[in-house]
């Protein structure tokens, strides 16, 4: 059995980071949300 999860830092930020949300409008109201939350994290 192989573990089928190995992260990559890099893919994972290209996928679901700051730019990639940034880029959508969908993704600039998820950051709004999270803003107006207060979250530490916006985006991984």
């Amino acid at each position: 059995m192989s573990v089928t999860y190995q992260p990559k830092k890099k893919k994972r930020a290209r996928k679901h980071g700051f730019l990639k949300r940034m880029s959508s409008s969908g993704g600039k109201r998820i950051i709004t949300h999270r803003r107006r939350k207060k979250r530490k994290k916006l985006s991984p």
